[in-house]
């Protein structure tokens, strides 16, 4: 490996492109060298590699012979399978954008490829690096909230402009999946759903109430894609008090019967926090935060959601 990683992007849409952005940045500060951009829509690839100075491909197989070091996929979940051991076989460090797969076989084998092969596989569950949430991390094993009882988040907003082969469980729901499993410290156990579609076509859901049972406590998870404004938050109640974390703005505030605190965070864009965690661990061979085992359970507790809403059961979360 050179001493300066050879990285690139596959697919430049609405996430991808900020994944280019922040690679030339570092490009930039001598981290990393953005060799390339692949995207099938190649006038968008050409546009993006013209502004930040690196080299358009109409597919990922012409990038993949470039020999990179690592490379960001943010292709359609449907493809992650197929482009990420492509470039694992090549012995490239991969960050796949979550989901990490469409299903569960598909998801352990990119984690087996990554294994056999002895390269990074990191999931872009990217709410990991928000500031705010690793404080509030800091402050629940800190003790002073207590014994957590309720984790809630509310992950709401209007439909973007962009393709969608999955419902909103598995695009959305998982990083709240992920969050709140993270912040109790333990994987789910069980899970139950109500769902339904209002604007997408029957077996794509575009709005979720989500139960996630733990030992230690209850996670609630609220989305949808019918909301006219965006809103991120989430709520933490323990036995001695609670906490409000606004994933947008970076705040989080505490409150108990005697005082309310806002917690001092340093503010800094989650994406360029994980990126920068992704180089690290390819460079030092660390295993990531958010590596195949953190991404394939809350793709499972997506999937086994999405079940839950289609029969009404409760689903035990099985590794």
């Amino acid at each position: 490996m050179s001493e300066m990683l050879r990285v690139g992007v596959v697919g430049v849409g609405m996430m991808g492109r900020h994944h280019v952005r922040v690679y030339s940045e570092l490009a930039k500060e001598g981290r990393v060298e953005l060799v390339g951009i692949a995207d099938t829509n190649l006038g968008r690839a050409r546009e993006l590699a013209g502004k930040y100075g690196t080299t358009p491909y109409p597919n990922y197989t012409e990038l993949a012979r470039e020999g990179l070091d690592a490379v960001s996929i943010a292709v359609p979940t449907s493809l992650h399978r197929d482009v990420a051991v492509e470039f694992i076989n090549r012995g490239a460090g991969v960050l796949v954008e979550k989901p990490i797969a469409d299903t569960v076989e598909n998801a352990e084998a990119i984690m087996q490829a990554a294994e056999d092969a002895g390269v990074t596989l990191m999931v872009g569950h990217i709410e990991r690096f928000n500031p705010a949430v690793l404080r509030l991390k800091e402050i629940i094993e800190g003790g002073l909230l207590g014994r957590l009882v309720t984790i809630s988040a509310k992950r709401v907003g209007p439909m973007a402009k962009r393709i969608r082969d999955v419902g909103i469980i598995v695009d959305l729901g998982v990083h709240d999946i992920d969050v709140i499993s993270f912040l109790f410290g333990e994987p789910v156990r069980t899970v139950y759903a109500r769902a339904g579609n209002v604007l997408h076509p029957v077996g794509v859901e575009d709005h979720a109430l989500i139960t996630l049972g733990f030992e230690g406590g209850t996670g609630i998870v609220e989305t949808n894609w019918l909301t006219p404004h965006k809103t991120r938050t989430l709520s933490v109640v323990g036995t001695e008090g609670i906490a409000y974390v606004d994933y947008i703005s970076q705040s989080l505030k505490l409150y108990n019967h005697e005082w309310i605190r806002e917690a001092k965070i340093d503010r800094r864009e989650p994406l360029r926090n994980e990126l920068e965690h992704f180089i690290e661990c390819v460079e030092n061979g660390e295993r990531p935060i958010t590596d195949g085992e953190a991404g394939l359970h809350a793709l499972r507790v997506a999937l086994l959601a999405q079940e839950s809403a289609r029969t009404g059961r409760v689903m035990e979360v099985k590794e």
